[in-house]
C-alpha cells in the first residue's frame, strides 16, 4: 500500500494541471478575446501616448 499513498499526490497534481491548461484553452477566443484585445490596446494606447512629446 505505500505505492499507492506514493502514487496519489502526482496524480493529484496532474489532473488538476490538465484542468487547468483546458480551462486556460477554453477561455481563449470568443467574445472574451474582443474584450482582452481591447483592454490590451487601451493600455498600449496610453502608455505611447504617454511617451510622446507634448506640443
Amino acid at each position: 500500500m505505500d505505492y499507492v499513498s506514493a502514487l496519489v499526490p502526482p496524480v493529484v497534481m496532474a489532473v488538476f494541471f490538465i484542468a487547468l491548461v483546458v480551462t486556460i484553452v477554453k477561455s481563449q477566443g470568443g467574445a472574451n478575446k474582443a474584450k482582452e484585445d481591447a483592454a490590451v490596446d487601451a493600455v498600449l494606447a496610453n502608455a505611447e501616448a504617454a511617451r510622446q512629446p507634448q506640443k
